[in-house]
């Protein structure tokens, strides 16, 4: 394809979003896309940061300072990681964007409207965004049995609910929401379809806008 493509994958913790992303990511090479497959936080120095405060017993910081490290992250991560890659015609899947900065951020107290309007000249925007829906009471019991997994934000069952909450509130052209408490083959399949449809459409756009340049 001549151009990148952005997908994000995202969701309230334990809905399934890093699996997803791996197992989109592996389905898009066998396709024969070059694929980009990448997280928030980021690998870079302010995502380890905040990787190392988000995996640690207790939150100290106020809702604001948390989303000046996210969006400083998000600053580097694009210009480092994302940009570069759609500029190569890549495909790049995100586990997370800036919608976890409005629905965990915004369930703490803060506008996600705000938020949302603050990433429109910091960050490019997705070509899909699909959000996995869990029940937040499936989500926890997920992620009990999970080991080894970094804590993004305090699961209480209170708190969970608002960021579940904020994620449905959500739409977007390019927004999808799509049921995750199957499988995660049925879960993959959905997802994979959803995304084949979009880089079609991408496809044929790019294709007659390519046509209609020409001399």
């Amino acid at each position: 394809m001549g151009r990148g493509f952005f997908v994000v994958i995202e969701g309230i913790d334990g809905a399934g979003k890093t699996t997803q992303a791996r197992l989109l990511a592996e389905a898009l090479e066998s396709r024969s896309y070059r694929v980009v497959l990448t997280r928030e936080p980021s690998d870079g120095p302010t995502g380890r940061i905040l990787r190392d405060y988000l995996a640690g017993p207790e939150r100290r910081l106020s809702p604001s300072a948390e989303l000046d490290l996210f969006m400083a992250d998000r600053r580097e991560h694009t210009a480092r990681v994302i940009i570069p890659a759609l500029e190569q015609g890549r495909v790049v899947i995100a586990d997370r964007y800036y919608h976890s900065s409005a629905a965990y951020q915004g369930a703490l107290g803060l506008d996600p409207g705000a938020i949302l309007a603050a990433h429109r000249n910091l960050a490019p925007e997705p070509d899909l965004v699909v959000i996995l829906t869990l029940p937040p009471e499936e989500a926890r019991r997920r992620r009990t049995q999970a080991r080894g997994e970094a804590r993004q934000v305090s699961e209480a069952p209170d708190y969970l609910e608002r960021v579940a909450a904020h994620y449905h509130s959500f739409r977007g052209p390019q927004l999808r929401h799509l049921e995750a408490s199957g499988a995660a083959a049925e879960v993959h399949a959905r997802l994979l379809h959803l995304t084949l449809e979009a880089l079609a459409a991408a496809e044929a756009g790019h294709s007659q806008e390519k046509k209609e340049n020409t001399p």
